[in-house]
C-alpha cells in the first residue's frame, strides 16, 4: 500500500505535458498586416509594441491567414561581409627615384576588390596608385581608381590603415606605386580578397540625456523601453570635432559593465595627403531599462555631442504572400516555442522584398488564455500537504500503538 501511494505521488509530481501548440485563443495581441505587393517576398519590421508584449526571444510570433499559419523567417538585419583572402607574390620590388614600386601576381584569385599590405613602418601618411595588367610585361594597363590613402598614426594613438580599395577586378597582375615615405624593405606582405558588404539596418531604442559634469569624464544616462534589446550605442559627434580617440564604457542599472570600446574621428593632412576616417559606435547586447554611458576624456576638453543614441538591429519577418492582400500577426503567448518551418530551411532574402505595413496593436478579442496545464501536484499543493500530514499522523499513531503493545 505504501509503495502504491509513493508511486502515485511521484507520478503526479513529475508529470508534464508536451510542447504547447499554438491556438488563436492563446495569443493576447493581434495586428493587421497590409500587403501592397502580393506577388513577391514581403517582410514586416518588429517594432517596440511587439517587443513589449511578445516573448523576449520573439518565439511566439505567428502569421495567420484565417486559421492557417503562414510560414516566415525571422532575421536580424545585421551588416555582413564575405571575403576570401589570398596570398600574392611580390615581384619587381624596387625604389625608383623617391618612391617605391612593385608588381603583385594575384593568382589564383580570380576576382578581388581589396589589397592589404603589411608594412614594417610607423608614423606615415602615403598614397597608393595602382594599375591592373593581364601580362607582367607589355600590354596596355587599365585605368586605375583614385589613389588610396595609407597611414599609421601610432604616435598620436589614432590607429592605422594599409588597405587599397579597388573596383571588382580580375587582372592577373597589379602594379602598385607608393608615394615617398615607404622604402622597399618596409613592404613585407600583400594579400587580396573580394569583400562583399551589406549594411546593417538600425532603429533607435530609447533616448539618452547628459548627466552632471565630472572631472575627466562625460556621462550620459539612457532610458530604454521595457524588454527592448540594445545592440549598439551610436555617438553623433559635432562635425568640427576631429582627431580624437576616447575610451567608452557602458553599464546597466546595477553598474555591471555591458560594453566597452573607443570612438574616434581622424581628419588629418600631411604633405598634401588627407585621411578621413571615423568609428563612432560601441557594440553591445543587452536588454536593460537604463544604461549609463561614460566617455573618458583624459586631459582633453569634453567632446560636443548632438546625440547619443542606443539602437537595435531591425528584426524582420520575411514571408511569401502568394497573392494575399492581408494577413494577421498574433503574439503574446509566453509558453510557445519558436516555430519550425520548411520555408526557413530554404529561405533566401530577396533584395527587392517589399515592406508590409503593420496596423495598430490590439487586444485579441478571441483571447481566453491557456488552461492551467500544470501537473495535478502543482495545482493542488494544499491537498498534497494535508494528505502528507495526515499520513505522518497515522504513521505516528501506529508507531505509538506498536510501542505500547510491546511494553504493556
Amino acid at each position: 500500500m505504501k509503495i502504491l501511494l509513493a508511486t502515485l505521488v511521484c507520478a503526479l509530481g513529475f508529470a508534464r505535458s508536451g510542447d504547447p501548440e499554438p491556438s488563436l485563443a492563446y495569443f493576447s495581441q493581434v495586428r493587421d498586416v497590409a500587403i501592397s505587393s502580393p506577388e513577391r517576398q514581403n517582410y514586416v519590421a518588429v517594432d517596440q509594441d511587439i517587443w513589449g508584449k511578445a516573448r523576449e526571444d520573439l518565439a511566439d510570433l505567428r502569421l495567420y491567414d484565417g486559421t492557417t499559419q503562414v510560414p516566415y523567417e525571422l532575421k536580424a538585419e545585421q551588416g555582413s561581409t564575405a571575403s576570401h583572402e589570398s596570398e600574392t607574390k611580390i615581384l619587381n620590388l624596387v625604389r625608383r627615384g623617391d618612391h617605391t614600386e612593385f608588381d603583385l601576381d594575384v593568382s589564383p584569385a580570380t576576382e578581388y576588390n581589396r589589397i592589404r599590405l603589411t608594412l614594417d613602418h610607423k608614423d606615415f601618411l602615403v598614397t597608393a596608385t595602382v594599375e591592373g595588367r593581364d601580362t607582367l610585361v607589355g600590354g596596355k594597363p587599365s585605368a586605375g581608381p583614385n589613389p588610396s590613402t595609407l597611414f599609421d598614426f601610432s604616435r598620436e594613438n589614432l590607429g592605422s590603415n594599409s588597405t587599397i580599395t579597388l573596383p571588382l577586378w580580375s587582372f592577373r597582375y597589379v602594379h602598385v606605386r607608393l608615394s615617398p615615405g615607404i622604402l622597399p624593405n618596409d613592404v613585407k606582405r600583400a594579400t587580396v580578397d573580394q569583400l562583399q558588404e551589406k549594411k546593417a539596418q538600425w532603429t533607435d531604442a530609447g533616448s539618452c540625456r547628459l548627466g552632471e559634469a565630472q572631472k575627466r569624464k562625460t556621462i550620459f544616462t539612457c532610458e530604454i523601453p521595457a524588454r527592448v534589446p540594445v545592440d549598439r550605442v551610436y555617438f553623433d559627434v559635432a562635425g568640427e570635432q576631429v582627431n580624437f580617440r576616447r575610451t567608452v564604457s557602458v553599464a546597466d542599472e546595477k553598474e555591471m559593465q555591458v560594453g566597452t570600446g573607443s570612438i574616434s574621428r581622424i581628419r588629418m593632412n600631411r604633405g598634401g595627403k588627407t585621411v578621413d576616417y571615423e568609428d563612432l559606435e560601441i557594440r553591445i547586447f543587452t536588454a536593460h531599462p537604463r544604461l549609463t554611458v561614460t566617455i573618458d576624456n583624459g586631459d582633453d576638453a569634453p567632446l560636443k555631442f548632438f546625440a547619443v543614441r542606443p539602437q537595435l538591429l531591425e528584426r524582420r519577418l520575411y514571408f511569401e504572400p502568394q497573392g494575399r492582400a492581408s494577413l494577421k500577426l498574433f503574439y503574446g503567448d509566453e509558453k510557445l516555442s519558436a516555430p519550425v518551418y520548411d520555408y526557413a530551411k530554404f529561405f533566401r532574402e530577396d533584395v527587392a522584398a517589399a515592406r508590409a505595413q503593420l496596423g495598430a496593436q490590439m487586444k485579441n478579442a478571441a483571447f481566453t488564455g491557456r488552461p492551467d496545464d500544470r501537473p495535478w501536484s502543482e495545482r493542488h499543493r494544499g491537498v498534497l500537504w494535508i494528505a502528507m500530514l495526515a499520513a505522518v499522523a497515522v504513521l505516528t499513531l501506529l508507531a505509538v500503538r506498536g510501542l505500547r503493545a510491546e511494553n504493556p
